[in-house]
């Protein structure tokens, strides 16, 4: 069956840096384009970055352009997110996703705090 299992979540200071990372197994992973989600407490989850295409033409939030990048590595069915300059507001739990499935893994934390 579909999994997506995240991590690379940690506590890190403002204008830190983390690398996520999202294992994918159940599909094939490289004819799928991938996102990412993050869900901070009380709020909705929300959509960081997302391709468009695999592999290509990615869009990101605004409000983590310029300091985040997603890439994949398809030859270990990986995900990843980095993470640059983290402000407080980055803190969510983050979230991957085939775009086209309907299936969420469980989560990794990330906490920006002095």
């Amino acid at each position: 069956q579909v999994q997506l299992v995240e991590s690379g979540g940690g506590l890190v200071q403002p204008g830190g840096s983390l690398r996520l990372s999202c294992a994918a197994s159940g599909f094939t992973f490289s004819s799928y384009a991938m996102s990412w989600y993050r869900q901070a407490p009380g709020k909705e989850r929300e959509l960081v970055a997302r391709e468009i295409s695999v592999g290509a033409i990615i869009n990101y939030a605004d409000s983590v352009m310029g300091r985040f990048t997603i890439s994949r590595d398809n030859a270990k069915n990986t995900l990843y997110l980095q993470m640059n300059s983290l402000k407080p507001e980055d803190t969510a739990v983050y979230y991957c996703k085939a775009s086209s499935l309907t299936y969420w893994g469980q989560g990794t934390q990330v906490t920006v705090s002095p």
